[in-house]
Parts: C-alpha cells; structure tokens; sequence
C-alpha cells in the first residue's frame, strides 16, 4: 500500500469515527470546543500530505491521537464511561486496578499526545530544521512539553471567558489544584518515552550514530551573537 493510500484509510476511518461521534454528545458545547483544534489538525495533515508526505508511523500516531481525542470530545473528557466499558467487556474496574478515584481519561490523553506525537515533531524537525544529533532528540521533547503548557494556558482562558458548566467541562479538573502541571508532566513523559526508544533503536542500527551525535555539538562559529551581530548589520546597513 502507497503511503497516500495509507493516509486516505486512515483519514476515512477517523472520519466515520468522527461522524458517528458527532450524534448527540454529552455536551454539544464542549464538543464544538473540542473539536475547534481536533479538526484544524486533521485539516493540516491532509493539506499538507503532497507538499511534505510524514512516514506512516508518524501518520499512525497522529491517527491514534485523533481518535482518542474524538471519544474526549464526544463524551468530555471527564465522564468517557472506560470505568464501565472496563467492567461490561473484561469484568474488572480499570480504576480499582489502579487505585484512581477520578476519570483519568484525559491524563491518558495528555500522556499520548506527548507519546504520539513527538515523533512526527521529530520528523519535522529533522527534514526541515536539518537537526541532527542530541538535538533531533532534546528539540522535540523541548516543542512538545512547551506546547502542552501553551494548551494548558488556552484551556485556562478559555474557562475564564466562558465560565459556568461549559468552562468547568473544557477546563476537565475534576476538582484537583494540580491538574495542569499533572497533564503537562504526563506529556513530557510521553515524549521523553517516544525519544528514548527512538534513541536506542538509532543507536543500535545507525552507523554512525555517535560520529553525529559528537558534530551536533560542534560549534559552528566561535564569534558571539547579541550586541556583536547587531553592530555588524549596522555596519553593513551603513554601508548601503
């Protein structure tokens, strides 16, 4: 199968996920902020799947991501029913195993999104920034926990513009003071998890892993930036 038909299958498929999600949720409105930033990255991959193709394994996981964000949606993160799909299909309580006393869906979905998605950041990275080394391991872990914060700060906006029932729905605290700082530690968790394992399979079958990792830290230029830069633009400025 072609990667583009790779993508197109997986688009499908997320779509009828999307659809059939889309009936009644819990909450319409949560559901439509929800869905503000879900659809807007569906809508990135698929514009820019022929100007810069990602390799099916970053398009699994951005199709993973997609889908466990679509269930969140449906039902808000705080009451998607895993506690009773756990017990209805596999007799057990998923939080008696665990000892939780709340709906950890949505730290299930902080952890993915860090999991999932600093590898297709990896990619870009590496095929447009050029990173090489240490960097193309430390700068998609860097993107992905300073985006969780950005997120965190958007929800926190957001609950303050909208406040009531729909703000508390999207906010998703379920009373805890430290959810915020819980969801963006999960994420950097997922992405240092993702980078670990890809780091020890590029160590492993890269030739030459360690003559890379040794020129990432290289330095290109011995003349210092700031106020030296600024005074050669000058120069040349004058010049002109």
């Amino acid at each position: 199968m072609t990667r583009k038909n790779y993508l197109l299958l997986l688009m499908a498929a997320w779509a009828v996920l999307w659809v059939a999600l889309a009936i009644a949720p819990l909450h319409r409105s949560d559901w439509v902020l929800e869905n503000v930033l879900l659809l807007a990255g569906a809508a990135g991959i698929v514009a820019t799947h022929r100007v810069f193709p990602l390799s099916n394994v970053s398009y699994t996981c951005l199709f993973v991501f997609l889908c466990l964000h679509t269930v969140g949606a449906h039902y808000t993160y705080a009451e998607v029913p895993y506690e009773a799909a756990g017990q209805h299909w596999l007799g057990f309580s998923i939080n008696g195993l665990f000892g939780w006393e709340r709906n950890n869906f949505d730290r299930l979905v902080h952890f993915s999104y860090g999991l999932l998605l600093a590898y297709p950041i990896r990619e870009v990275f590496l095929r447009i920034a050029s990173v090489r080394g240490f960097w193309g391991y430390f700068l998609p872990l860097d993107l992905t926990m300073s985006s969780s914060m950005l997120y965190e700060l958007v929800e926190w906006v957001a609950a303050e513009v909208f406040g009531g029932d729909l703000g508390a729905a999207f906010l998703g605290a379920q009373g805890d003071i430290w959810d915020a700082q819980k969801d963006m530690a999960l994420a950097s968790l997922g992405a240092l998890i993702t980078m670990l394992i890809t780091l020890c399979i590029n160590a492993k079958y890269q030739r030459d892993f360690q003559a890379e990792w040794a020129e990432s830290f290289r330095v290109h230029s011995r003349e210092p930036l700031g106020e030296v830069a600024i005074a050669k633009m000058m120069k040349k400025a004058t010049k002109s």
